[in-house]
């Protein structure tokens, strides 16, 4: 299998390069370089320049709002993207629900939520995993009763990342107690974060953040017609969704701009009176992760490759699950070479995503998020289900086991 770019992909390349260099505010661009938090309006500015531009949701298709590109060329968005960098446009809208919605939601709600997707003008959030119910998540207890043309939600999500800005919450909850299987008696919501009830509660993380939060439904009722597809069909549609967020989580642009980083400040900081870069213990602890961040290159255009033959089906390869859990691996190995230029300057700061930092870092600007991104990066392999739970998806669906 030749891997290697076509002349017309290298130009295109080159189109998406020169258009982030020009088009991302550099403040947005220095934020992402030096890992620190982005502003809720840093993030729509950046989605609503991709909107103008036609981008901010190219995998859709094209009637709503999407570019028509093949898989080889949304891989080389995607990827020029991460390296440049810039942010991604908001996942939970233009990658999970938005998706699910143009798939299996009614014409009512593509004409309303798709178009407001791409431009951001709601910001979406996700309702999965509750306190008892995470990488089980067919366990969740979350319910909805419905009374007449509503339904009425009682239960609790938690870890729901970026909630305080949300206009809408998509939910999975429990329609059926009764089910024989607990999968058959789940449904995907659509609710109006506004809507009397609904109480959103911060969690603070171990690394000083409050990105994630509990949301709170008492009594609160949903118009019927937000319900996505079929009532009890549910955990086919958050099974769709999932399987799109594996594919991305890879993130093989994101570990090439971090390990270019690396070997940038390894260059400017001094061990032993001499820098970091010319250690030869640093340097092989280096080279691992480059030669398994390329493998995993590999693996991620194969199935690209695979998927451009299939002819863009739109269904999830059972290989996502490989690249689930070697791209997190990977990401969280680069947050931990940082750790080790950093060196004693990555005590952690507390730094507020729209307020800047309360406590400056002990050394450089860009030292004092390492060790915040090291710890908020382990989490990477748990959500979008658990590498555990991926590991299962290929031993059946891979091994046949």
């Amino acid at each position: 299998m030749d891997l290697r770019f076509t002349e017309e992909e290298i130009a295109f390349r080159d189109e998406v390069r020169s258009f982030f260099r020009k088009a991302l505010p550099e403040a947005i661009r220095a934020k992402m370089v030096d890992g620190h938090h982005l502003s809720k309006d840093d993030i729509v500015a950046w989605q609503r320049i991709l909107n103008e531009k036609g981008w901010a949701v190219p995998h859709w298709p094209v009637e709503y709002g999407g570019t028509g590109w093949g898989p080889m060329q949304q891989y080389i968005f995607q990827e020029e993207m991460q390296r440049t960098p810039a942010p991604m446009p908001l996942p939970f809208g233009v990658s999970m629900v938005g998706p699910v919605i143009y798939t299996f939601g009614s014409d009512a709600q593509k004409q309303r939520f798709l178009p407001r997707i791409a431009n951001i003008d709601d910001w979406w959030c996700q309702g999965f995993s509750e306190p008892g119910a995470g990488s089980d998540l067919a366990s969740l207890r979350t319910s909805a009763r419905r009374d007449g043309d509503h339904y009425v939600v009682n239960g609790q999500k938690t870890w729901t990342t970026l909630a305080q800005y949300a206009d809408w919450i998509f939910c999975l909850v429990r329609t059926d107690p009764h089910a024989e299987k607990r999968q058959q008696g789940i449904s995907f919501l659509l609710i109006d974060m506004e809507t009397p009830g609904i109480t959103v509660r911060p969690i603070q993380t171990f690394d000083g953040g409050r990105e994630v939060n509990e949301v709170f439904f008492d009594d609160v009722r949903v118009p019927a017609e937000n319900l996505v597809g079929e009532e009890n069909r549910g955990w086919d549609y958050a099974k769709f969704l999932l399987g799109n967020e594996r594919v991305g989580i890879a993130r093989v642009g994101v570990s090439k701009q971090r390990l270019q980083r690396i070997r940038e400040l390894a260059g400017q900081v001094t061990q032993d009176d001499r820098p970091l870069i010319e250690s030869p213990k640093f340097r092989e602890k280096l080279a691992s992760v480059e030669i398994e961040l390329k493998a995993l290159e590999m693996t991620q255009l194969r199935v690209v490759a695979a998927d451009a033959r299939r002819g863009n089906t739109g269904r999830p390869d059972p290989a996502s699950s490989i690249l689930k859990i070697k791209g997190s691996q990977i990401q969280q190995a680069t947050t931990e070479l940082l750790m080790d230029v950093v060196g004693p300057f990555a005590l952690p700061y507390e730094e507020e995503p729209d307020e800047g930092s309360n406590e400056p870092p002990i050394g450089p600007d860009w030292a004092g998020p390492a060790a915040p991104t090291y710890f908020n990066w382990r989490k990477i392999s748990i959500y979008g289900g658990s590498n555990e739970i991926q590991k299962n998806i290929i031993a059946k669906a891979i091994l046949g086991l």
